[in-house]
């Protein structure tokens, strides 16, 4: 199998927004960075991946299968930013309770993850740090075994040793080419760390999905004076805000902007610059 996901034309219609042919991969054993802003349409996507809302086009593949109804939903481990569980139980109890419920459920590799992450069998969840949750919740989706891991927002308000341990968990994962990623997340430093490619979705739009390393070496941030920027070639310029005498201007080819501009400043734009810079572009 190619993709873990294949995603090709989606579309979903509300009141106030709308997700418009969107076209998604998640090639096995990789991790995807899916990034946007609030509102763009990340969580619509992701529902429509679960087959958890009805969808107005597009077709959706998921592990080989295009049926959400016989999508086998034990292959896909889910980690939210909230807990599923009530925080009086502990996972002891929880390993009890998915033991019964969730088919595949492997009580052994769930006791094993927790005392990886160094969680208490019987420590109760709302007495656990932030960061202790998260290593609960992500010892609950992987204790199943699944090959495809969505994580969306799950390590918001970590701090960055936590996060730090979660990416090499992530790293951890995919290593045998079999397991795969689906990260969103608003921390984007976390997936110039760790992401295979990028997917940018903005106001229900896909921008761009994109391998990382290329995507950073393309976009730049060039700063020039107003009469050089005139001189840049429309195409490659993004968006641009002026700072006194002098441009700040995202381009999408750095290296056709230095041969340009020999003597300009140009440089490497984060993902956080690349949707900031898109974002203002609208605001223009």
């Amino acid at each position: 199998m190619e993709n873990a996901i294949c995603i090709r034309g989606l579309c979903k219609h509300y009141k106030d927004f709308s997700l418009e042919n969107l076209d998604l991969t998640v090639p096995t054993g990789t991790i995807v960075g899916f990034v946007g802003e609030n509102g763009a349409g990340k969580t619509t996507t992701l529902k429509a991946i679960f087959g958890a809302i009805h969808t107005d086009g597009g077709s959706i593949e998921v592990l080989g299968c295009t049926d959400p109804n016989r999508l086998d939903k034990s292959q896909i481990g889910v980690v939210m930013e909230d807990s599923f569980f009530y925080e009086t139980l502990t996972p002891r109890q929880v390993n009890s309770i998915m033991k019964s419920l969730q088919p595949g459920w492997d009580s052994g590799e769930f006791t094993r993850l927790l005392n990886t992450y160094q969680l208490l069998e019987k420590k109760l969840i709302k007495d656990m740090s932030k960061g202790m949750r998260m290593k609960f919740r992500l010892a609950t989706a992987l204790a199943h075994k699944p090959r495809l891991l969505i994580l969306d927002e799950a390590t918001s308000g970590l701090d960055p040793v936590v996060r730090g341990e979660v990416l090499d968990y992530l790293r951890d994962y995919i290593q045998d080419e079999n397991h795969s990623v689906l990260m969103s997340s608003h921390i984007t430093s976390d997936l110039e760390k760790v992401a295979d490619s990028i997917a940018y979705l903005h106001k229900g739009k896909l921008l761009f999905q994109m391998d990382r390393d290329e995507l950073l070496e393309k976009y730049g941030v060039l700063r020039c004076s107003p009469e050089q920027l005139e001189a840049l070639d429309h195409r490659i310029k993004v968006a641009t805000r002026k700072t006194g005498f002098t441009c700040e201007t995202l381009v999408s080819d750095t290296a056709a902007a230095r041969r340009a501009l020999p003597d300009a400043v140009i440089d490497r734009a984060s993902i956080e610059d690349i949707m900031q810079f898109y974002t203002g572009r609208d605001a223009q």
